[in-house]
Order: C-alpha cells, then sequence, then structure tokens
C-alpha cells in the first residue's frame, strides 16, 4: 500500500466525503474538514473516517482541497473559502468534485483564480469508497490540475480528462444525465404500470426480454429513494448544460420528478412504496388499495 505523507481537505461529510475521508486516512494522509453547523451524522461520518476539524485558515494551508458537496454549495463554499485562501500564502490545489455543469464551474474556477489559488475541474463517477471497492474514479482536467495525480498514490483513483476547465464536468453532466435520468424514465413507468394495475405482467416481461434492463433499474431504482433529494438540482445543472429546448425541458422535469420523490419519502412513501413493491413483489395490490398518484411534471416553484 502506498502511503502518503500529504495534508488533503475534504469537504465535507456526506457519504462521498467521508469514504473519501477514511480511504485517505487509511493511506496515511492527514485529513482535514469542517464541522461547525454540520450534524450529528456529519460528525459521527467525519470522526469514523478519521478527519480532523479545522478553521478555513488551516484548510487553506492544506495541499489539495476537494469540494465534494451537493451541487447547489459548490459555489457559496468557493467564496466562503476564498478570503482565507487569499491569504494563504501557500496555495493549495482546489479541486472542485461536484456534480455541476461547465457554466458552473468555470464561475467556481473565477472565484478561485482571484485567490491566485490553483484549480482543477473534476467529476466523481461511481458510490463512495468502501472495503472490496476500488472507486469511484474522479476525472479531472484543467492546465493546474497535474498534481491530482500524485493522489493516485494516496488510495483514490484520479484519471485526466483532455480539455480544460469544464471537460471534466461536462463528462459528468453526461454520464449522470445518462444514469439517472434512466432511473427516473424506469421510475417513471413502473409507477404508471402501477396505476393501471400491470406492474406484474411488465415485471415478467423485461425479465424475459429485458433482464439487464430490469438488473439495472432493481439495483437503482431503491437505491435513488434516499437519493433523490440531491439529484434535483445535479438535473437542474444537466439542463442548464443541454442549452434550451426539448433537452432542458426534459431535465427539469426529470429535476421535479426527483423533487417530488423525495418529499413522497420524507411523507407518506406512497410512491416509493409502489416503486419498492415492484421489485419485492411481497403482496399483490389488491382492489381497495388506493391509487398511486402521479406524480406531477410540472414547475417546481408550484406548491
Amino acid at each position: 500500500m502506498h502511503r502518503t505523507s500529504s495534508t488533503i481537505a475534504v469537504i465535507a461529510q456526506g457519504a462521498m466525503g467521508a469514504g473519501v475521508g477514511r480511504r485517505l486516512t487509511d493511506h496515511g494522509a492527514r485529513v482535514l474538514t469542517q464541522l461547525k453547523g454540520r450534524s450529528e451524522a456529519s460528525v459521527a461520518r467525519a470522526n469514523a473516517a478519521g478527519m480532523l476539524d479545522a478553521s478555513d485558515a488551516e484548510i487553506a494551508a492544506s495541499d489539495v482541497i476537494l469540494s465534494i458537496v451537493p451541487p447547489g454549495e459548490a459555489l457559496p463554499l468557493a467564496r466562503r473559502l476564498a478570503p482565507a485562501l487569499t491569504a494563504a500564502n501557500k496555495k493549495p490545489l482546489y479541486a472542485d468534485c461536484n456534480a455541476v455543469s461547465p457554466d458552473t464551474v468555470k464561475e467556481i474556477a473565477g472565484v478561485i483564480a482571484a485567490t491566485g489559488t490553483p484549480f482543477a475541474d473534476a467529476g466523481i463517477i461511481g458510490g463512495p469508497p468502501r472495503a472490496g471497492y476500488g472507486g469511484p474514479v474522479f476525472y479531472f482536467s484543467g492546465a493546474e490540475a497535474g498534481p491530482l495525480q500524485q493522489l493516485n498514490d494516496a488510495g483514490l483513483v484520479f484519471r485526466q480528462v483532455e480539455g480544460g476547465i469544464g471537460a471534466a464536468s461536462a463528462l459528468k453532466m453526461c454520464y449522470g444525465g445518462i444514469t439517472k435520468g434512466l432511473t427516473a424514465v424506469g421510475s417513471a413507468m413502473l409507477l404508471a404500470a402501477t396505476r393501471a394495475g400491470v406492474a406484474e405482467a411488465l415485471h415478467a416481461e423485461l425479465a424475459a426480454s429485458q433482464p439487464n434492463l430490469l438488473a439495472y433499474f432493481q439495483r437503482s431504482v431503491p437505491d435513488m429513494f434516499g437519493k433523490a433529494y440531491r439529484w434535483v438540482a445535479e438535473m437542474d445543472e444537466i439542463a442548464r448544460f443541454n442549452g434550451g429546448g426539448p433537452s432542458r425541458e426534459m431535465y427539469e422535469a426529470i429535476a421535479d420528478l426527483y423533487e417530488r420523490l423525495a418529499a413522497d419519502q420524507r411523507g407518506g412513501k406512497t410512491d416509493i412504496a409502489a416503486l419498492a413493491q415492484f421489485f419485492e413483489k411481497v403482496r399483490e395490490i389488491k382492489p381497495e388499495t388506493p391509487p398511486v398518484p402521479e406524480p406531477s411534471l410540472g414547475s417546481r416553484k408550484t406548491p
């Protein structure tokens, strides 16, 4: 096992951030994070990963900063750390590893560039690091991003994408648009089959004619239940990446679907239970069971 003496800041401590922190500490890195205002669950994950609470100034004094936050928090984080980065005598490499569009990552790069800090565009493909799993893969781009290759010796997987700032984010947008978009399409039609009373027949047909697709849905749809709230902003970023027209509108609608599924997960779990039942097949829907309401694909600005 390669070991490193680097100091690496990982913000924040969600499943991905904590998993990355654990992988780095296991390879000898000193891993900093910020716990002020974080939930008890986040603090517990950070402690279990060996991550150390640090101030903005201490974060700015690290060798590398990995920003791993929800898409909507990526730009605010860069702005918040900018004064500390400006004041730092030795600048770290700031890598934005979030599911944001090329336009958004260029905004973030502008904030960081103004501090004199080198910047890397990165996108994560795969699940959080865990025992027996070598991923995920961090794809990165940008003229100043080369030092990220060194983290391959610290237990992580970094692969360079040709192109400047925005290339890695474009790859992430395309990949996430396919995988999470397919999960959304599957979820919508499984709910439609449930409402129409043909869920069992659809399951049988998918098993017979599309076993790989059924296996994909069996993994991705239940796994989405606790993540849908995080995917809303990512779908909005993908919509922005797609420009105007039907492609943008499609991903705006998918964002709305995920928002409504996230609300259902927090509330009555009507749709969530119907999706889970499609795969579990533990009971038949009785005639008196209320129909599953169709998730609206209208504007998320309406109640």
